[in-house]
């Protein structure tokens, strides 16, 4: 287990992998242990220095992965075997590609001997490759130990060059397994500069400065560029953000409309508005009503990526370089600059009002008044995590305040049951605050497993678990798009309670809003994992059933 330049010195390829990560800062990696990936699993006992994570399967395993690095910036590390093993982290890589979260996923191989014959060894799986490059931004093979650090360095610098996103790389069992020399060096890749063109950021500038009632949509690939934000924002410039950007400027600013980003109040503002500037966003259609929001008609984007251009709307100006970047040059050229409307400010804020009054109406007291406690209970700067369930559409997305873009993790792609090993993810990530998860019976059922998880790693994770006994939502869309016939939604729930108690795992149940009130400071104040159980029976339905993302009305 060498740590030294030796020019006799040997190692397998996994003490290798193990020391490779160690150089790029991982700590923390999350997997399932397997004979096609014992060599690498091995390193990291041996080492010590990694802490390894069992997760109960490869798709939780992944998905902790993915949160651990959106909510440290860092580089995730998520180890699989091959076949089904990979097979079942696939949708979690769908995700991570989704949000783009650089995240390296290391699978197991076969045999060199056997490889790619299709003599059904075990775990083989047949164009595995194939599998891993449609749900990863790329894919590697390692096919033997002289050239396995050349390639890690250049899946890590992949996985973190923006656009960012999940990169896999197989390693044959005996490749993990063979001597190597050791190198002289062990050292990541750097990731090159993505600058903008000084007379692209002049040029945008100077569009801005003309601009009386200039509004800036953050996404995703905003998220580095918070400073920037949040210092154009203190000259009087308006933001939005969409759900995956929340938090790139503090959702309690006033010259921020939150990710109340396509209510009726807030596209009347859009209305007038005079400039639209779109940062690494790709104004996806469930925020923009498909496509058929209405912006604001001047409008400039700002990505890292080149082919995004115009991708969802139209635009008039591109400007091709890193967010952070480009909005803090843009803060150094509009000092002194600006000529904003001096009703601007009250405008924005009047939207949001507007925009958060309507959605209280929507949910009714009972569930207005919960999503207020969760706001007033969630610790400052605590990960907020989500899974897909009627309480994250309806207001998690949007109404807890974020004050930084590490704290939102939720399920971009719209699946149940991530946000349970999503939440362990983000809990390790971020020991020293109690991450709080909302998620429904359903996507918690589907998930169980990963509760031991939590559990047997002491996660510091809250999960408040919205219990309507099926899926309210699916219900729902059947009452309004199908007649009111209900088919496949209503599911078998478990007894929270003494599956809470099976594992040693503390449960509360609530079935009003003092009792929510009290198990929420109850739970945060507590070390480790709990559930809140919220029944949503008692509590009544929403004073509007959420049947979908809204669309606009054909006329």
């Amino acid at each position: 287990m060498p740590d030294a330049a030796s020019a006799t010195a040997t190692a397998t390829v996994g003490d290798l992998v193990a020391a490779f990560l160690e150089e790029c800062g991982v700590a923390t990696a999350f997997g399932v242990i397997s004979i096609h990936n014992m060599p690498i699993l091995d390193a990291f006992a041996r080492r010590n220095r990694i802490r390894f994570v069992p997760a109960r399967g490869e798709a939780g395993a992944l998905n902790m992965a993915d949160a651990f690095a959106r909510v440290t910036g860092g580089l995730g590390v998520g180890i699989t075997s091959t076949g089904v093993a990979a097979g079942n982290a696939a949708g979690s890589l769908v995700e991570a590609l989704t949000a783009g979260t650089p995240v390296l996923h290391l699978t197991g191989q076969v045999e060199l001997s056997y490889l790619d014959r299709n003599r059904s060894y075990i775990h083989e799986a047949p164009r595995q490759p194939d599998m891993l490059k449609s749900v990863s931004k790329a894919f590697f093979r390692i096919w033997s130990a002289q050239e396995a650090l050349g390639v890690l360095r250049e899946a890590a610098r992949t996985a973190l060059t923006p656009p960012m996103g999940p990169v896999s790389v197989e390693i044959p069992i005996d490749v993990q397994a063979a001597q190597v020399a050791w190198p002289e060096r062990i050292a990541a890749a750097p990731v090159p500069p993505q600058s903008p063109s000084p007379a692209g950021v002049e040029a945008l500038a100077a569009r801005v400065a003309a601009a009386r009632r200039p509004l800036f949509w953050l996404g995703g690939g905003a998220r580095g560029a918070a400073k920037a934000a949040g210092a154009l924002a203190d000259m009087g410039i308006g933001f939005v953000t969409s759900v995956n950007g929340r938090g790139a400027v503090r959702e309690d600013h006033p010259m921020t409309l939150g990710a109340f980003n396509l209510s009726p109040p807030i596209e009347a503002f859009y209305d007038t508005c005079d400039l639209l500037v779109v940062v690494g966003s790709r104004l996806r259609g469930n925020e923009t009503l498909k496509h058929a929001l209405r912006l604001p008609k001047n409008r400039i984007q700002v990505d890292v990526d080149l082919a995004m251009e115009g991708r969802g709307y139209p635009v008039g100006m591109f400007v091709r370089g890193d967010a952070a970047e480009v909005l803090a040059g843009l803060a150094e050229r509009l000092r002194g600059r600006l000529n904003i409307d001096p009703a601007f400010a009250a405008d924005l804020a009047a939207a949001r009002a507007k925009a958060v009054a309507a959605l209280k109406d929507s949910l009714g007291a009972n569930y207005a008044a919960l999503a207020e406690i969760v706001r007033k209970r969630l610790p400052q700067g605590a990960p907020w995590v989500r899974d897909i369930t009627l309480s994250n559409s309806t207001w998690g997305n949007r109404y807890t305040a974020l004050s930084d873009p590490r704290q939102g993790v939720h399920s971009l792609g719209g699946a149940i049951g991530q946000g349970v090993p999503m939440a362990i993810g983000a809990a390790l990530g971020r020991p020293d605050v109690k991450t709080v998860a909302l998620v429904g019976d359903g996507g918690f059922a589907l998930a169980a497993g990963e509760i031991v998880s939590a559990v047997q790693e002491r996660a510091n994770v809250v999960y408040v678990l919205m219990n309507d006994g099926g899926y309210g939502v699916i219900r729902n869309i059947q009452d309004a798009h199908y007649g009111g016939r209900r088919a496949y939604a209503d599911l078998v729930t478990p007894d929270f309670a003494k599956l809470a108690a099976s594992i040693g795992l503390a449960h509360r149940r609530a079935g009003s809003l003092a009792a929510f009130d009290e198990a929420m400071a109850a739970a945060i104040a507590a070390p480790g994992p709990s559930i809140v159980e919220v029944d949503m029976t008692a509590l009544g339905p929403f004073a509007k059933p959420f049947a979908g993302p809204p669309v606009r009305a054909k006329t």
